[in-house]
């Protein structure tokens, strides 16, 4: 669930906006350090801190060549937040406050302007897992394989889960047969950041620097008939102020609203539905 720099450089629809220090440690590698803060921490479209603020900041290391390496971190509640699903219970007992990724590719972008981007991420959720009604608690600890496209404003992306078990969802211990291993859930969404002020021929002041936010998504979950109520389609609408003079120069502000038609029955925490219609605010500096 990380919002990573390096996707914001593809595009920045995705990305969680950060306060930001890069330099250079060795020949051909950047490594750039983030921090931010936010009204809310929104992945896939779900609401990952019951709505409250969330600060997060991680590590990048780029190479010349196209190679990466990072770890991103975020607080979460939701993996402590009562579950209607599981009859009221919290799928941890313990910690589970913290969400840690771990993630690893190679980006190029072709001289047509063509973008890739291949990588693999893993979400760490550090903490003791609830046993719950039957022990009804996949591994929150998910394991992901991801490919994307871009060019100009448009990004098209899928990410498929290799693990048993994605966010919880996946096979039981004990199984009735109803719930099966979670590999092949997929998330695929289309993306643009589009150039608002370039469009509108801004160069200077107050109109400069902005940019729209465009998504739509689904996520599938592969777990047997008795998970498919976890599938979802999600969006997200947006606006970013970038500054670059000045006091403020290296500040962007911003926000975006979101929302997933989730189910009740299986995304409701703490009496609500973690994917009903919302709004961010962010701030961001980088320097």
């Amino acid at each position: 669930m990380r919002k990573s720099l390096i996707t914001t450089a593809v595009l920045g629809a995705l990305a969680a906006p950060s306060f930001v220090f890069a330099a250079d440690s060795a020949p051909g590698v950047t490594v750039a350090y983030n921090v931010g803060l936010y009204s809310q921490y929104i992945f896939r479209g779900l609401t990952q801190t019951d709505r409250g603020p969330a600060v997060q900041g991680g590590v990048d290391l780029t190479h010349s060549s196209g190679f990466y390496l990072g770890a991103w971190a975020s607080n979460i509640s939701w993996l402590r937040d009562s579950n209607r699903a599981n009859g009221g219970d919290a799928a941890y007992s313990k910690d589970g406050r913290v969400e840690l990724d771990i993630y690893g590719g190679y980006r190029y972008t072709f001289a047509n302007g063509l973008g890739i981007d291949l990588g693999a991420l893993q979400y760490i959720y550090p903490g003791s897992k609830k046993a719950g009604r039957q022990d009804g608690w996949a591994s929150a600890y998910t394991t992901e394989l991801y490919g994307a496209l871009s060019y100009g404003w448009v990004q098209a992306k899928i990410s498929s889960v290799v693990s048993d078990s994605a966010w919880t969802v996946g096979k039981y211990i004990p199984n009735d047969g109803t719930s099966k291993n979670a590999q092949g859930t997929y998330y695929a969404e289309l993306n643009a950041t589009i150039p608002v002020s370039d469009l509108i021929g801004a160069k200077d002041g107050l109109a400069s620097g902005i940019t729209g936010i465009a998504h739509i998504a689904r996520q599938e979950f592969n777990a047997g008939s008795f998970n498919d109520a976890y599938s979802y389609t999600d969006y997200k609408l947006g606006l970013q102020k970038s500054f670059s003079e000045g006091a403020l120069n290296g500040v962007n502000l911003g926000g975006y609203w979101t929302y997933a038609n989730t189910k009740d029955s299986v995304w409701t925490l703490n009496n609500r539905n973690i994917g009903d219609s919302t709004g961010t605010v962010f701030v961001q500096k980088t320097f």
